[in-house]
């Protein structure tokens, strides 16, 4: 079923979108898109039919379809050729692992909807701003200390988990109160700017209106 072209129901500013695109790139795999806006009031019913949480990423691949973008990531690094995007090794596995499950439990919110999105508004929301700097701290001090010899997070190899970090650190940065939180983390300061200019990294970065050049 590998050869079927995947259908990739995502928003172009969603960071889980993102990462699931990253990792297409990654494996080298053709796909189609179709654009959902999870925010919208008249989301089309037949997405509802596919995703009943009305979220994205959602993939179609044939007969089969699967949301949710950690078990959307790893069957795409299964079931296609291309590099690994997962450690052999089993401590280096769960690793990675836990690094995704970090940066879902505990850095989406901070880093992007409350430290990101506070600035995206008419004034900057600076109560949600200290409040989103305060508790992406730890959750920094956890992925330094996850960071390889290597210069990637929890592998000695790209993986998954620089995948779904990706696109969160990014908007993180585009605010410079993060970026300057950032740099006092000088492991993870050197996995982004090796990792920022991964093929992968440039070409599903989305467009902001209001992103400052």
């Amino acid at each position: 079923m590998s050869d079927r072209k995947i259908e990739l129901f995502s928003y172009k500013f969603s960071v889980y979108s993102r990462i699931v695109r990253i990792v297409l790139a990654e494996k080298g795999i053709d796909f189609e898109t179709h654009e959902i806006n999870p925010f919208a009031s008249d989301v089309p019913a037949r997405y509802l039919n596919i995703h009943p949480f009305k979220r994205v990423p959602t993939i179609r691949h044939g007969n089969f379809t699967l949301y949710e973008t950690g078990p959307v990531t790893q069957y795409l690094d299964e079931a296609f050729n291309g590099p690994s995007l997962q450690p052999n090794a089993a401590p280096e596995r769960a690793r990675m692992r836990q690094s995704i499950a970090i940066i879902d439990s505990y850095g989406y919110w901070p880093l992007v909807r409350k430290v990101f999105s506070s600035t995206f508004k008419e004034e900057i929301d600076e109560a949600m701003l200290n409040e989103g700097l305060q508790e992406s701290a730890p959750v920094l001090a956890a992925l330094e200390k996850l960071v390889c010899d290597a210069g990637y997070i929890a592998a000695p190899s790209y993986s998954l988990a620089d995948a779904h970090v990706i696109p969160m650190i990014d908007y993180f940065l585009m605010v410079p109160e993060g970026a300057a939180m950032f740099i006092r983390y000088p492991k993870l300061t050197h996995w982004w700017d090796h990792i920022k200019e991964r093929p992968s990294t440039i070409s599903t970065r989305p467009i902001l209106s209001s992103e400052k050049s």
